[in-house]
């Protein structure tokens, strides 16, 4: 008797892929400014993303949507503004704003990333990319680490016209793949993997970026895994997926 077809889709951006090459960019471009001001280019690159996320999602919510990249570029000088800067339009510049932004173009797949595809496909899992933005930028990402994932595995939110995590965003994946298989999703965003449940999915999730789960706020997170590395993560699907089996 064959088994049903196996999934597992990855957020990309926090999870199969690292920001600290987004973070050294800021550093290249403005650390040194932003010292004087008693910043580190890790602590304003974190609340600069996370505005633009925020931004992001409530303009997606409000049947604005744009893409995040756009949002991001938007609110640079706002976020150096709110993080105590009184000037922020004489103490950086366009292209220094543009330097920054390069950043995400450069950013680089986790360690033990490959590993991770190769066991969840060494034991007959599909793997797909579930991402915002550009698909020919993120799929670069892998490409770049010579970690091959067809194109046809990538999924972005721009496709849709809205944004993680907004449930419409998951079921449009979730549509994709057959009604029988068993479909997971993988993530080291809590909240991504929280939402992804609600629409079907089981849930995984990896500690490399968050550390910490915060169980108490999402204490409806239906998770089967709860993991450190991305090898261990895909270990606990496997090991669950076979036990349902």
């Amino acid at each position: 008797m064959s088994q049903s077809p196996k999934h597992v889709v990855f957020d990309v951006v926090g999870t199969c892929v690292s920001f600290d090459a987004y973070y050294e960019c800021i550093d290249s471009a403005i650390g040194a400014k932003l010292r004087q001001k008693t910043m580190t280019a890790k602590h304003f690159g974190f609340t600069w993303q996370t505005a633009a996320e925020l931004e992001f999602t409530f303009l997606s919510i409000s049947g604005s949507y744009k893409p995040y990249k756009d949002v991001l570029r938007a609110l640079f000088y706002r976020t150096l503004a709110l993080c105590g800067v009184d000037d922020p339009r004489s103490f950086a510049t366009d292209a220094e704003r543009e330097i920054c932004i390069d950043g995400y173009s450069a950013l680089q797949l986790r360690p033990g990333c490959q590993e991770t595809f190769q066991l969840l496909r060494d034991h007959g899992f599909t793997v797909w990319c579930f991402t915002t933005g550009d698909i020919a930028r993120v799929r670069g990402y892998f490409e770049r680490a010579g970690v091959d994932v067809p194109v046809e595995n990538f999924v972005s939110c721009d496709t849709a016209g809205v944004a993680k995590p907004a449930l419409p965003a998951y079921q449009s994946v979730w549509d994709q793949l057959g009604e029988s298989d068993a479909k997971w999703f993988a993530a080291a965003h809590m909240w991504d993997v929280a939402a992804a449940t609600k629409v079907g999915f089981r849930g995984a999730w990896s500690s490399v970026y968050e550390h910490e789960p915060c169980l108490d706020v999402f204490s409806d997170a239906k998770l089967e895994v709860v993991a450190g590395s991305l090898t261990e993560m895909a270990q606990g699907i496997i090991h669950h997926t076979s036990k349902s089996a």
